[in-house]
């Protein structure tokens, strides 16, 4: 792994809460460049534990201990300081509003690397590797449908489910709850957080932020999955 320290003055202390959750970006400006001068500059109070450039290139800007200011207002599984309780690593993409494209994969191969030295650290659990759009799915779409989550599942990095049992409409709120989802956030947007990550066809088409029938048989398979591993650590 390329290593550059470039270390950002945008950070504070923790406090108590532990490090349990790993949050993934896209950085939505047109350059890594201009991305990485934002994330540096004290005017613009907005940080991030790493940044990774599309050539692979791993930019060290706030040490793991301290609280880096990546994920704003935010809220995960009851939490909402999640800066706090968080590792934050920022990929170097312009986002939907710049020309939103493919991750490349010396980018990805070098998140892979990346992730798995963090994992070796925190005590991470696969259900709490998530984008920006996971924990603030009112206001981000990062790191998107493009992004291979199911690629980096296979590396024991995040879950990705299969097909279950179809639970109904009428349970849809419920179970993304359960997952971690902010239960006072809109359900469209969350139903649509959630297809980025575990059903990013549906992005693009006019089932994004309706749970069809494939989305709710995933989110099924995924409560299932989540339980499945959360009993695997009891």
């Amino acid at each position: 792994m390329n290593l550059v320290k470039r270390p950002s003055p945008n950070h504070d202390s923790r406090g108590p809460a532990p490090v349990d959750i790993l949050v993934l970006h896209y950085t939505g400006m047109p350059t890594g460049e201009t991305a990485l001068a934002r994330l540096c500059d004290p005017a613009a109070k907005v940080s991030a534990h790493y940044l990774i450039d599309e050539d692979g290139t791993v930019y060290a800007l706030v040490p793991e201990n301290m609280r880096a200011w990546h994920a704003g207002v935010s809220y995960w599984a009851g939490a909402r300081d999640i800066n706090a309780r968080s590792i934050g690593i920022e990929l170097v993409n312009p986002g939907h509003e710049f020309g939103y494209r493919a991750f490349p994969e010396k980018q990805i191969e070098a998140l892979i690397e990346l992730a798995h030295t963090i994992l070796a650290h925190h005590v991470i659990p696969a259900w709490r590797v998530l984008g920006h759009s996971d924990v603030a799915p009112m206001r981000k779409d990062d790191p998107g449908e493009l992004f291979p989550w199911g690629r980096l599942a296979a590396e024991e990095i995040g879950l990705w489910p299969l097909l279950g049992n179809d639970p109904g409409e009428g349970a849809v709120r419920d179970l993304l709850t359960r997952y971690g989802y902010d239960p006072e956030a809109d359900l469209e947007k969350v139903i649509t957080a959630f297809q980025r990550h575990f059903c990013p066809s549906r992005v693009p088409t006019p089932n994004k932020g309706i749970a069809d029938a494939e989305t709710r048989a995933l989110l099924a398979g995924l409560i299932a999955l989540y339980d499945a591993r959360k009993g695997e650590r009891a």
